[in-house]
């Protein structure tokens, strides 16, 4: 028999194992770590239920339970003369816009106006040769005598004429003939004055002045140019700017209050606000509403007229309108106190203990920083104005200014506050006796 077949184990010893199963000691091991895994993590999360639900019930840290107080902004409900005003978008127009043209034809010899100044009426702004134009007066003037000298001489005949009829040496033919002649002549008398006339005034329009006071603008032409009456681009324009209009739009829903408001007042007070609503431009008062309503924006024109002292508006310009129609008194409080829900408006009142009560209020008019409350509050409140999204019905609130009071956690060694960063306890200042 061969050595090692005496010396090797039988067959049934070392039965085979399964390729690719651990051995049963690795998989007890494996089964204690997940167990001890889990109750590792059953454990946290049970502390910190129970952390959550002490703090929240009154435990150690904050007065009243866990959760810090809310600091909210708060505000006095209070009596006071709302403004019942009318936002619109306004338009700059000039009292009076004029073209200055010139009414005869001829060389522009001499301008006399600087680009934007302020001119007067009747002021001297541009000078057209007049040499023409007075060689054309004294020719009508020359005319016009010699026409009254031949009706001067047919009224003497006539007067000679009617002496001899009255003898009975004259016929009357010749009477009525003379008489003829003293009335042509009497007309083209009266046509020579008319022509006298017009040339004395197209010598006068040689003269351009200024027809209206106001702002002169930019010049379309320069002296030694030759003008005609028939320019349409004319020299300059003049806009008047003081007085100046505002011209804009109100809603056809609001006409009605408008006219309330006239016959209530002798004059609406109008506002003029630059574009960001910030800046008062010039206070007016309200002049008139069109006639008729614009059926494409359903709103009705409306025009009111600044003193412009300042010249803060300027022709054109684009300028907020805010239309005082009356004051009403109302209990009032800041817009930002006023909340929507699903049950309608409602605020935050303030009670004796710094706790806050849900109630239901009904809205009225409104400006931009105050709303006038109808229904739901009394003067003398207190509301929540900042704050109240983290609000719940029956919290305690901290008003700014007040201190906060805090407990000291369980465990701890000493007031908050007195450990510093990394655990180092800090050194309390000496307490006088």
């Amino acid at each position: 028999m061969n050595p090692q077949e005496v010396n090797a184990p039988p067959p049934s010893a070392i039965p085979p194992a399964p390729p690719g199963k651990p051995p049963r000691r690795s998989r007890w091991v494996g089964s204690l770590l997940a167990l001890a895994l889990v109750g590792l993590v059953g454990g946290a999360a049970w502390y910190l239920i129970q952390r959550a639900n002490g703090e929240s019930s009154g435990g150690p840290g904050f007065p009243g339970g866990g959760r810090p107080m809310v600091t909210v902004g708060d505000a006095v409900v209070r009596k006071a003369e709302l403004p019942v005003i009318i936002d619109a978008l306004g338009t700059v127009i000039p009292a009076t816009t004029v073209t200055l043209r010139p009414q005869v034809s001829g060389m522009l010899t001499q301008v006399l106006f600087t680009e934007g100044q302020m001119v007067k009426k009747g002021q001297l702004l541009a000078q057209i040769d007049s040499r023409p134009f007075e060689q054309a007066l004294m020719q009508a003037q020359g005319t016009r005598q010699r026409d009254e000298a031949q009706l001067e001489n047919a009224r003497l005949t006539l007067e000679r004429y009617r002496t001899l009829l009255s003898q009975d040496s004259i016929a009357r033919q010749d009477v009525d003939t003379q008489a003829a002649l003293v009335k042509q002549l009497e007309g083209t008398v009266m046509t020579d004055k008319a022509q006298e006339g017009t040339a004395r005034l197209n010598l006068d329009y040689t003269r351009i002045t200024a027809p209206a006071s106001g702002r002169i603008g930019l010049r379309t032409v320069d002296a030694g140019n030759y003008v005609t009456s028939g320019d349409t681009a004319g020299l300059a324009t003049i806009t008047q700017v003081a007085p100046i209009d505002v011209q804009f739009s109100v809603p056809q829903d609001r006409v009605a209050d408008i006219q309330a408001a006239q016959g209530a007042a002798d004059a609406l007070a109008v506002t003029a606000l630059d574009r960001t609503r910030k800046a008062e431009l010039d206070k007016g008062r309200f002049s008139t509403l069109d006639n008729q309503v614009d059926t494409t924006t359903g709103t009705v024109k409306a025009k009111a007229r600044f003193e412009n002292a300042a010249g803060a508006l300027f022709p054109n310009q684009f300028v907020n309108v805010q239309l005082l129609l009356r004051n009403v008194p109302a209990l009032v409080v800041p817009v930002t106190a006023v909340r929507t829900g699903a049950n309608g408006d409602y605020v935050y009142v303030i009670n004796e203990d710094r706790t806050v009560s849900l109630r239901k209020v009904k809205r009225g008019q409104a400006t931009v920083g105050l709303m006038a409350i109808t229904e739901g509050l009394k003067e003398g409140e207190r509301v929540v104005t900042e704050g109240g999204d983290r609000l719940q019905d029956g919290m305690a609130v901290q008003l700014p200014g007040a201190q906060a009071a805090r407990a000291p956690r369980a465990g701890a060694s000493g007031p908050r506050g007195e450990r510093g960063e990394g655990g180092q306890r800090r050194q309390r200042p000496p307490q006088n006796p």
